[in-house]
């Protein structure tokens, strides 16, 4: 899709747009998993904070380098399957936007249990999925031995922070 369709996913997203408005100057480090061509990833570096973003998608993260290169932004784009990358250190940050619901259920639960092991004390996980898949995903954070905080939570938005 993303070979053919430039923005094929459009505008960033709302909800997450409303997020980073609201946390201020403070550059964050950024994780955007299944971040596609760079639609949230774009967004949230102009705002002056750097991101990795991985998706299975070479022409995805090809157009995401590609806009990140032309406008001097700090981003970084990787070609990468979410059920097997290993993320390098902790994030301030985790955004999880429509990617998920993608896998099975159990490589979801398996992708979000390793992810939120590299969210930072304070930082925030950000999930946007399907409404059927936020049981599971709550119940993640349950088992998981760090405390967490909701924020968000409606429909398919879960946002939540690490104390």
């Amino acid at each position: 899709m993303y070979g053919t369709t430039p923005d094929a996913l459009g505008a960033p997203t709302q909800v997450i747009v409303d997020f980073f408005n609201a946390r201020g100057a403070a550059p964050l480090r950024v994780f955007d998993v299944g971040c596609g061509h760079g639609r949230d990833a774009l967004f949230i570096a102009r705002l002056g904070h750097s991101v990795v973003g991985v998706d299975l998608s070479a022409h995805g993260i090809r157009d995401l380098n590609t806009a990140a290169a032309s406008e001097g932004l700090k981003i970084i784009g990787e070609v990468a399957d979410i059920t097997t990358y290993a993320a390098d250190g902790l994030f301030d940050v985790v955004l999880i936007d429509r990617t998920l619901h993608m896998l099975g259920r159990q490589a979801r639960i398996d992708v979000l249990t390793k992810l939120i092991g590299h969210v930072a004390p304070k930082g925030w996980l950000l999930i946007a999925d399907e409404k059927s898949n936020m049981a599971d995903f709550k119940a993640v954070i349950a088992d998981d031995a760090a405390d967490w905080a909701a924020t968000l939570d409606k429909g398919g938005t879960l946002f939540l922070q690490r104390d």
